[in-house]
C-alpha cells in the first residue's frame, strides 16, 4: 500500500500537477512544525504605541493573528533607521527598541510571550503553548562603532545583527547605495567590521547579511567561524533585485550550514511587480499625496496606506506562488537545509495574495505540500533548519 502511494505522489510530480489536499491535512501539518519567522517589524509600530493586542485589523501583525497563523517563534527587528545615525542618536533608538519588545509586548502580554535568547527558550516556550519572543537589530550602525556597545545588546538579548541596512556604515558596504558615488565604500568589510563578526561569534550572536552589498556577503563567509544567515532575503536569480542573493551566495552559505530565510516584499519576489515598478509608484504617489496632503504620518502608517490604496487601485502584487518559487529554487540549487522564513511583515508596503498578513501560514504550508514537499521538509523550512544554525552559532560561543 505504502508503494502504491509513493508511486500516485510521483506521477502527480511528474505530470507536473498539484495533488489534492485536505484541510485535515493542511492542519496536521501545520501544527506539527515549530514555525519560527525571523523578521517581523511591529517594534517600528509598537514604539508608537500601538497595542499588539489590540484587533484593529491594520498592519500585518497582532497577537491574534500571530496565533490563527500558528507562529510559534518570532524574531521583532530592532529596526535603526540611517537617520538616527546624525548627531548620534543610533544607540539611542536602538535602546527604545529594545525596550518596546521587553515592555510593549512581551511584558505586558506574559501568557502569550516569552523572552527567548536560546534554542532552549525557544522549545521552552513552545511546549508552554507561548510565542518566543526574540530580537535581531537591523542596521550595524546600531552599535556606532564600538564592540561595547555591541556586547550590552546581547545581555539584553539581541541574537542577531544585520550588518547593515539600506546604509553603508562605517565598517560595512550595504546593498543600497553601492551604486552612490557620494558614499565612502569599503570594498566589504573593513578590519573593524571584521572584528565585529568575530565578536559576535564568540558572544554567540547570530551574523545576518540580509541587505549587505555582495563583497561584504563574501568577506563574512570567509571570516565567520559559524555559520551565517540571511534573516530576510530572496533570490536574485527569479527577481533582480539588489537585496536579493545570487545562486553563488545562496551554494556558499549553505556548504557553511547557512539558511537564506525567504522574504515576502513583493518588489523581492516579483519580477513583474517590478517590471510594473515605475507606472505603478506614480498612480500611489498620486493618491497617497491626495490622501495625506497635511498629515504627518509615521512610517509605519505610510506603509499601511500604500498597500491599502495600492489594493484599491488593483496595483501588481506578488502571488503565494511567487514565495513557493523562491523557496524551490533554493531548494533545487543548494538543497532543503538552506531554506528558512523571513516574512518581514510591518515593514513592507506590499505582501503576496495569499500572504497577506501573520495569520495566513497555514496557506503556504498547504502550497507546499501541494508541490509536492512533505511534512519533514515542512517542519524543516518553517524552522528546524534556523535552529540548526542558532546551535551551531551557540556551540561556537566563547571560543
Amino acid at each position: 500500500m505504502r508503494l502504491l502511494s509513493i508511486a500516485l505522489v510521483t506521477a502527480w510530480l511528474l505530470s507536473g500537477q498539484n495533488r489534492p489536499i485536505t484541510d485535515a491535512e493542511v492542519a496536521r501539518v501545520h501544527r506539527s512544525t515549530l514555525l519560527i519567522d525571523t523578521h517581523n517589524d511591529l517594534p517600528s509600530r509598537t514604539v508608537e504605541g500601538f497595542d499588539i493586542g489590540s484587533h484593529t485589523g491594520t498592519g500585518h501583525t497582532d497577537i491574534t493573528r500571530l496565533k490563527e497563523g500558528g507562529v510559534g517563534a518570532q524574531f521583532f527587528a530592532v529596526y535603526v533607521a540611517a537617520s538616527y545615525v546624525t548627531g548620534n542618536h543610533s544607540a539611542n533608538r536602538t535602546l527604545q527598541m529594545i525596550d518596546t519588545v521587553r515592555h510593549d509586548i512581551i511584558e505586558r502580554y506574559p501568557n502569550d510571550f516569552m523572552l527567548a535568547t536560546s534554542v532552549k527558550d525557544i522549545e521552552e516556550a513552545h511546549r508552554r503553548g507561548k510565542i518566543a519572543a526574540l530580537m535581531g537589530i537591523e542596521g550595524g550602525h546600531a552599535i556606532e562603532d564600538s564592540l561595547r556597545l555591541l556586547r550590552d545588546y546581547y545581555d539584553l538579548g539581541i541574537r542577531y545583527m544585520t550588518l547593515t541596512h539600506s546604509n553603508t556604515n562605517n565598517w560595512a558596504d550595504s546593498s543600497g547605495d553601492v551604486n552612490d558615488v557620494k558614499i565612502k565604500h569599503h570594498d566589504g568589510l573593513t578590519e573593524f567590521g571584521k572584528q565585529v563578526v568575530l565578536e559576535m561569534n564568540r558572544l554567540g550572536m547570530m551574523v545576518d547579511i540580509s541587505h549587505v552589498a555582495d563583497k561584504t556577503f563574501w568577506d563574512a563567509l570567509a571570516v565567520s567561524k559559524a555559520p551565517i544567515f540571511a534573516s530576510h532575503s530572496s533570490c536574485r536569480a527569479l527577481t533582480n533585485h539588489a537585496r536579493n542573493m545570487t545562486d553563488e551566495m545562496i551554494v556558499a552559505l549553505a556548504k557553511k550550514g547557512g539558511v537564506v530565510q525567504v522574504n515576502f516584499y513583493c518588489g523581492f519576489i516579483s519580477q513583474k511587480f517590478r517590471d510594473n515598478d515605475a507606472a505603478d509608484t506614480k498612480a500611489l504617489d498620486a493618491r497617497m499625496a491626495r490622501e495625506t496632503a497635511g498629515k504627518n504620518l509615521s512610517e509605519p502608517d505610510r506603509q499601511i496606506l500604500s498597500e491599502k490604496f495600492r489594493k484599491e487601485l488593483n496595483l501588481s502584487r506578488a502571488t503565494l506562488a511567487d514565495v513557493v518559487d523562491h523557496i524551490d529554487h533554493i531548494r533545487k540549487i543548494a538543497g532543503i537545509d538552506a531554506i528558512g522564513l523571513g516574512g518581514d511583515f510591518d515593514g513592507v508596503s506590499c505582501t503576496p495574495v495569499g500572504l497577506e498578513d501573520v495569520s495566513k501560514y497555514p496557506n503556504l504550508t498547504r502550497a507546499l505540500l501541494e508541490k509536492g514537499y512533505s511534512a519533514d521538509d515542512i517542519r524543516k523550512i518553517y524552522g528546524g533548519n534556523f535552529l540548526r544554525v542558532m546551535r551551531a552559532v551557540e556551540a561556537a560561543a566563547g571560543k
